[in-house]
This record gives C-alpha cells, sequence and structure tokens, in this order.
C-alpha cells in the first residue's frame, strides 16, 4: 500500500469527499480543506507529499495560492478544474503545476497521474545525488562509475545506462519493450534480445549469486524489476 501523504484542496465537498474516500482506500494518507487559508495551516503542520488543488476557491484561487506554495515549498502540485481553456493550464504551469487534470475525471485516472508526478519527483531528488547506494552497491552518477563492496565493477556503457535507469526507478517493473526505448532506441543495430543479454551481464557482475538475484529480479510473464532499499 501507498503511504505517500496528499493534500485535497477543493471547495466542492462532494468531490473533496469521495477523491478523500479513494486514495484513502488506495493506501495513501489523505487531508481535504476547502480553501487557501486552512491550505496553508495544514501545510505548516504537516507537508504532504502532493497536493491536489482546485483553481476556483473562495477567496485566494488556485493560481494565487500555487505561487505562494511555490515560494517556500517545491512539492508537486496537480491542478483540478473545471476549466478547459488551454491558456488556464499554460497559466497553471507557469506558476509551477505539474500536471492538470479536467472535471469530472476518472479516479483510476487521476491515481495513474499521482502516481507519475510523484515518481518524477523521487527520480529527481535521487539524480541530485552524487552517489546511489543500495547495500553493497555504489552507483556514482557524476562519473558514470558502479562499485559493490567498494571495488569498481567495470561496466560498458549501455549496462551502466540500463544500471541507471534500474536504480533511479527502484521496485517498478519494466518490459523488455520499455527498456530498449529507454537505453537502446537509438541503435537501430540492437534488437529486444539485447536486453536479456544485457541484464544477464548486469546479474553476473553485479550479484552474489547470479541465479538468485539481489536487485534485477525477473518479474514473471512482465520483464524486470530492480528491487533494492535504498541505504
Amino acid at each position: 500500500m501507498n503511504s505517500n501523504q496528499i493534500l485535497i484542496v477543493e471547495d466542492d465537498v462532494g468531490i473533496r469527499e469521495l477523491t478523500q474516500k479513494y486514495l484513502l482506500s488506495r493506501g495513501y494518507r489523505v487531508h481535504a480543506v476547502g480553501h487557501g487559508e486552512e491550505a496553508f495551516e495544514q501545510i505548516k503542520q504537516s507537508p504532504p507529499d502532493l497536493i491536489l488543488l482546485d483553481i476556483e476557491l473562495p477567496g485566494e484561487d488556485g493560481f494565487a495560492i500555487c505561487k505562494k506554495i511555490r515560494e517556500t515549498l517545491n512539492v508537486p502540485i496537480i491542478f483540478m478544474s473545471v476549466r478547459r481553456r488551454t491558456m488556464d493550464k499554460i497559466k497553471c504551469f507557469e506558476l509551477g503545476g505539474d500536471d492538470y487534470v479536467t472535471k469530472p475525471f476518472k479516479f483510476i485516472e487521476l491515481e495513474a497521474r499521482i502516481k507519475a508526478v510523484l515518481r518524477r519527483y523521487q527520480t529527481d531528488a535521487m539524480l541530485y545525488d552524487d552517489v546511489l547506494t543500495f547495500g553493497d552497491l555504489e552507483i556514482h552518477l557524476n562519473t558514470y562509475t558502479c562499485y559493490v563492496n567498494g571495488k569498481e565493477v567495470p561496466l560498458s556503457i549501455k549496462e551502466m545506462e540500463l544500471l541507471v535507469h534500474f536504480a533511479t526507478n527502484p521496485n517498478q517493473v519494466w518490459s523488455h519493450e520499455q527498456l530498449y526505448d529507454h537505453v537502446w532506441s537509438f541503435d537501430g543495430a540492437s534488437d529486444l534480445s539485447t536486453v536479456k543479454v544485457h541484464v544477464s551481464r548486469l546479474r553476473r557482475k553485479l550479484e552474489k549469486d547470479p541465479s538468485k538475484p539481489q536487485y534485477i529480479k525477473t518479474v514473471r510473464g512482465f520483464g524486470y524489476m530492480f528491487e533494492a532499499k535504498q541505504s
């Protein structure tokens, strides 16, 4: 279940309560308020991991609230609005919004957008670090090098690109096609079989027991997943 904390800022009681109920059922921790003042109080008490923000609110509208939030807090903001004009959407992005959902929306779509935005922020946060550490595995992003138990492991460019892609998206399942598109999409000389070959090479070089991998695991019927907790 998900443990991310979400703040809903929505003056329509029905939408607010239904959205809160759905997200709670999906494992999120959720606070819901009806206007800007309550939103800022809640942010002070417990900064959220993501904010769902309506535009048309009593008092300060969503545009003004977003602008104030961005002055002090770097948190994902998804706008929710009945407005469909392109200029409204552009303004949201110019003020620092990360996504825009038009009402009425399906909750399954809203959740997909929430997951996508949170994933981008988490990946960006990791990329600000020079080194990603997973147990005895260290990945140095600036120098594009890799170490196991303090000893450098020689990797090819494509092996390193694949490893970085895995490590910056931990615990996410990737199909062979998706991995190929991310790492080899501009290499006309390769095909899908190269994904399996490179995964096998990485396991031999990084895993204590390649037949029972700790990091790059096979998800049968789907593809691969980098399963590790950051140190």
